[in-house]
């Protein structure tokens, strides 16, 4: 007689096996998905969760891809988004510094300086130099001739 927790059956459908197989046998799989398609596949012969992680890269891997998959089916096996604070800067804010930057010039200075851009867009300095580094700008360095004609002596 068997003791513990019951384990419940799995069973495939076709469309859920060849996935898993081909999940398995692509080299651009994820290795962590891929290991989670395996252990499925051996559940799904009839491997028991003690059998199927020694296998795992860890023991509680068996029960938990288990339980996840008799979830969530195929779902269950993909990894979930990762905790943190969502962003905070959008693609329009990062959008406007090199549009201002190129097109436009601050009244009182020959360029932008990363103070001034913050406080005109209403971003950090720190995330004015991220894009301006993203996107190779050096505003000091790139300088245009001014609007006004040079006075030679």
């Amino acid at each position: 007689m068997r003791t513990g927790r019951p384990i419940p059956t799995m069973t495939l459908t076709a469309d859920e096996r060849e996935t898993l197989e081909r999940w398995t046998r692509c080299p651009s799989t994820a290795q962590a998905l891929a290991q989670r398609a395996r252990l499925i596949l051996s559940c799904a012969a009839g491997e028991t969760n003690t059998r199927v992680a020694q296998d795992a890269a860890h023991q509680a891997d068996g029960g938990l891809t288990r339980t996840r998959f008799l979830a969530d089916h195929l779902d269950g096996l993909l990894d979930e988004p990762r905790s943190g604070a969502p962003r905070t800067v959008t693609d329009a804010h990062i959008e406007s510094p090199p549009t201002r930057t190129l097109e436009s010039r601050p009244a009182d200075t020959i360029h932008w300086s990363t103070r001034s851009m913050a406080k005109a867009s209403g971003l950090s300095r720190s995330t004015i130099n991220r894009i301006w580094r993203a996107f190779a700008f050096q505003p000091h360095r790139d300088v245009q001739a001014l609007d006004e004609p040079a006075v030679h002596r």
